[in-house]
This record gives C-alpha cells, structure tokens and sequence, in this order.
C-alpha cells in the first residue's frame, strides 16, 4: 500500500484569476472536500468566520495564514498547497491576482502541467484572465482549466456560462494553447468542484477534480531528446571506492539506459552508460523529472555545467541566443548593454543584452518595438550574447533545456526569467 502511495503521479497546477475571482475559496473547498486538512485548521477557520459575521464557514481563510507568512518578507509571492487523492498526488501553486505581481505567476506557472484560470461568472473575461492565459500559454503549459466561478450568483444559468465560454474561446484563438476545458462550478458551495453539482443538470462534464485525476500528462515531457546536465561529480575520498566517479544531476529530457552511448558537451567524447543509481539502488532506466547519478564506462573529464545527450541528438550550443524574458526587477530596468549572470541547467556564464527587440503589450498580444527598456513585469523580446555557450533546446520543445534566469550582478537578486525561442 505504501509503495502504492509512493509511485502515484504528480500533478502540479497552478491557479491563475483576477482579484476576487475565488481562487482561494477554491483551493481552499478542494482540501477541505479531500479532506487534506486537520481539524483544528477548520475549527479556526469556522471560529474566525463566526466572528466575521460570514454566513458560510469562509474557506478561503485556509490559505490566509500563508499571506501571513509572505507579509514577512518572503520575497516569491506564490503559496503551494499539497493534497492527495488514492489516483494522484497534486501541488498547487496559489498565485497572486493583482496586475503588479505577474512576475510571481510566471514564478509559480513555470514548472505546472495545468493551469486553472477562474473567472467571474459574472464579470465575464477581464484583462487579468487575458493576461494569465496569455503568460500559461508562453509557459507552454500543456493543460488550461477555466472554471467559470460563482455561478451560484447568476442562478447557475446555462447562458452565462456559455457568454463566458465564448469570450475565452475567442480570445484563445490567438494563443497557442493545445487543450482547453470549460468547467461551470460554485467554489462556496462546492458545486462540480469534487461532485457533479445537482443545480447544473445542463453541464454533462465532469467535476474539477475528476478532470484533474484523469487529465493525461505522461506524454507531455519531452522523452525524445536524452538530456543530462550534470549538477556535482561525485569522487568518494575512500581507498575503498577510490576508482567511483558518479555524475549526478536531473534528467531534463528523454530516457536514459544502462548501455546507451552518451556524448559529453562540450569535449564532444562519448561513453556508454555503465550505471544508473539512487540512494535506493540501481536503475534500469531515468528519465525526466528524476534525480540520478549516471555513471560512465570511461573515465572522461566531466565537470557541473557539462550535459550528457545522444551523439545522433544534440542540444544547440551556441553563445547567441533569442528569448523571450519577463522582467522581474522593481529596481533595475533591462536596457540593451545590460550584463547579467545567466543560470540555464547547471550552466552558469555571463551575459550581454545585444538588442531588445519588443516589448509584447500583453493584453492585445501587439508587439511593441523602439522601447528602450523592460520595466518591472514586462515581458519583451531580447538577444543575447554569452560568455560560454550554452547547450539549449527550443522553450516549445524542452521547458528545462529552454529556460534560464538572469541575475544582477550587484545585488545577485533573480531579475529576469527567459524562455528560449531558438540561436540567433
């Protein structure tokens, strides 16, 4: 039973809505529904709604300790949440709705395989739904769930659901966004979040969680092409294990077996896999997200920031790359002739911005071009150049291959994050 437990999937989400769109309250229905929270939580929870003159136990209030917590001064405004149902285990990234924090939700939507977009009922799509669809869709996430919420407060009518419907569609259009699914729920009263709701006898689909057990994301990684950066060399400083050379680090792509030939980058030898290992033994095969140690039948010179792949199938190495970058810094602006600290896999290189192409206005999608800058939360188009190369996948082939993070130099804060549309 516990190994059961242990090898369910994962699905992480990320919520994304405007202010007072209920994302809380949802999040919050979901946990409590699953009963994945304690009972002195929702003892505190109904006290404090009491006191609050609420006539429903505020579940939205199971999340506001964390605001708490961010008050505090932790710097990345998103708050994950944990729940577990027997078919899946799921992290939800709980990003913030204000229009100035859209740096924090590329934060938590960087490594979702869904992202839940909730919108008003009825207030219909306003420009901070465009917007987080836009920035789920950037991200390449692979599965968008808009829940149209509140629906308690338009007498759960079929037409408001399907005027919602349409004005997304419509707009999605222009987005590439592969899987898109509708669901009408109430998050207060818990209407199709965990069962189907009895007041909705129109909607023939299923309720949010069935949809988030059985959405399918085995085959949205990237199994094609082998990936390896290696993170540490791992040298035991024993007589006993004086010959044991490990390479260890995440698999970022494709599958790798005992016996496959490997080519180190950037020396361009190449090796066969001898052994894949975990503190929990040996593997027959690794692939991604999992962190390994790999080692080789030869004895090579591999150091961190180098990457294993196919001899037959290659990243791009290159020192001039183009990317699209959302600009995270409230004190600096990115400026063509910016150097920045480039971190991409376990590479870590100096970076000169060459030209800043375009600054994209994210709710019309219209390229803006002639700026002279990225200010905090704009997301434009830039050219860099390198100090190393770096060996890179497309952002729209490999989400781990093709993302970096900038870094000033000065204040070593996180400024910039960037996904790679290709060399230059």
């Amino acid at each position: 039973m516990a190994m059961a437990l242990h090898n369910r999937e994962i699905l992480r989400l990320a919520t994304a809505g405007s202010v007072d769109d209920g994302k809380s309250t949802l999040i919050g229905r979901l946990l409590y529904d699953t009963k994945s929270i304690f009972e002195d939580q929702l003892e505190a929870v109904e006290r404090t709604s009491i006191q609050m003159g609420s006539q429903y136990v505020n579940l939205a209030l199971l999340t506001d300790g964390l605001r708490a917590e961010r008050e505090q001064g932790i710097t990345i405004d998103v708050a994950y949440r944990y729940f577990a149902t027997p078919r899946r285990k799921f992290i939800i990234a709980d990003t913030p709705g204000h229009i100035q924090y859209t740096r924090n939700m590329v934060t938590g939507a960087s490594t979702a395989d869904l992202a839940l977009i909730l919108i008003d009922a009825r207030n219909g799509v306003v420009e901070q739904s465009r917007r987080h669809a836009f920035i789920s869709s950037l991200l390449r996430i692979p599965h968008l769930v808009v829940c149209v919420n509140k629906m308690d407060l338009v007498g759960y009518e079929e037409e408001a659901y399907e005027l919602v419907c349409a004005e997304f569609t419509e707009f999605a259009r222009k987005l590439d966004v592969g899987d898109v699914t509708f669901i009408p729920i109430s998050a207060l009263h818990g209407d199709n979040v965990v069962d189907r709701s009895a007041s909705m006898a129109w909607y023939q689909g299923t309720s949010l969680l069935h949809h988030l057990e059985h959405v399918h994301i085995a085959s949205d990684r990237n199994l094609i092409d082998a990936r390896f950066p290696v993170q540490y060399v791992i040298r035991p400083y024993n007589d006993e294990h004086h010959d044991y050379r490990g390479l260890a680090g995440t698999v970022a792509g494709g599958i790798f077996k005992p016996g496959d030939e490997v080519m180190v980058l950037p020396s361009g030898l190449t090796s066969r896999v001898a052994a894949i290992e975990t503190f929990d033994g040996s593997l027959d095969e690794a692939c991604a997200p999992m962190s390994v140690t790999i080692r080789l039948a030869d004895d090579l010179d591999v150091s961190r920031g180098d990457m294993l792949c196919r001899p037959n199938n290659q990243p791009m190495v290159g020192q001039d790359i183009e990317a699209m970058v959302c600009w995270m810094g409230d004190r600096t602006r990115l400026t063509a002739g910016a150097k920045l600290t480039i971190k991409h896999t376990t590479r870590t290189a100096r970076a000169l911005v060459k030209e800043l192409r375009y600054r994209l206005d994210i709710n019309s999608l219209h390229r803006q071009e002639g700026v002279e800058s990225l200010g905090l939360n704009d997301i434009g188009r830039v050219s860099l150049r390198t100090t190393q190369p770096l060996f890179f996948d497309e952002y729209r082939r490999n989400r781990a291959t093709g993302s970096f993070i900038l870094i000033d130099e000065s204040s070593m804060a996180t400024v910039g994050a960037g996904m790679i549309i290709g060399p230059e």
